[in-house]
C-alpha cells in the first residue's frame, strides 16, 4: 500500500532517507482486520479517535467503555458505542461533515499500538445501537488502512481501575458530579438523569 502516503510525508522520508523504510512498513498495511489485530482491538477498554470538521480543522477525542465495546464486525468493518457526554458532539459532528477518521489502540503494558484509518457512520437508532447498553448512538467503521506501530515511546502504565460510568448491562452509572454544579443549571437535556434527584452521583475525573 505505497499509496499510503501523500507527497508531505514523501518529502521528509525522502529528507531523511526512510523512503524505503517507509515502504517496506506499508506492506504490513491493510484494510482486513485480521485475527490477531481483532483480539487486540476487543481486549482494549479505551482508544483515542481523530476526526475534521468539513474545513479540515482537527479534533482529537478519548473514548472509553470495558473491554469489548470496541467490535469488528467483519473484515473491514468495527463499530463502538457513543455513551452520554458534555454535549458538544464534536467527534460525531465533525463525521457527519467529513466521514475520514483516524484510531489509535494501545496497549500501555506491553506498548503495542494499531493504528486504523477510515470513513465512518453514525447510527442514531436500530439494532447496533441497542445492542450497547447504556449507548445514545454508534458509529460504524470502514477501514481503509490498518497497521501496527512501533511502542518503544510508549510509558509502561497499569490499569488501576476501571470507570464507574461506562454503562454496564441494568446498573444505572452515577451522574458526574459536574453536571451537578449550577453553573450547568438549565442547560441539561431534557430527561437527563442528573436531574433525577433520587440518582447517586460520583466525581468525575479533576477538572482544570
Amino acid at each position: 500500500m505505497t499509496d499510503l502516503y501523500h507527497e508531505g510525508q514523501r518529502e521528509l522520508q525522502d529528507r531523511f532517507d526512510t523512503r524505503r523504510l517507509a515502504d517496506r512498513l506499508s506492506d504490513v498495511a491493510g484494510d482486513v482486520f485480521h485475527e490477531p489485530f481483532v483480539r487486540f482491538i476487543e481486549a482494549r477498554d479505551m482508544f483515542f479517535i481523530a476526526t475534521t470538521d468539513a474545513k479540515g480543522a482537527p479534533d482529537c477525542s478519548y473514548k472509553g467503555g470495558d473491554p469489548g465495546f470496541v467490535r469488528v464486525l467483519d473484515d473491514h468493518e468495527l463499530a463502538f458505542p457513543s455513551y452520554d457526554g458534555n454535549g458538544m458532539f464534536r467527534t460525531l459532528g465533525n463525521i457527519g461533515v467529513n466521514p475520514h477518521i483516524g484510531l489509535l489502540f494501545l496497549d500501555f503494558e506491553a506498548g503495542t499500538r494499531l493504528r486504523v484509518n477510515g470513513e465512518a457512520t453514525v447510527e442514531l437508532d436500530g439494532p447496533l445501537v441497542e445492542s450497547f447498553p447504556g449507548a445514545q448512538c454508534a458509529v460504524r467503521v470502514r477501514a481503509r488502512a490498518i497497521f501496527p506501530n512501533c511502542g518503544r515511546y510508549v510509558h509502561d502504565y497499569r490499569k488501576v481501575d476501571e470507570s464507574p460510568f461506562v454503562p454496564r448491562g441494568n446498573c444505572e452509572p452515577p451522574v458526574p458530579d459536574w453536571k451537578l454544579d449550577p453553573w450547568f443549571e438549565g442547560t441539561l437535556a431534557e430527561g437527563d438523569p442528573a436531574l433525577d434527584p433520587e440518582r447517586p452521583s460520583a466525581p468525575a475525573v479533576p477538572r482544570f
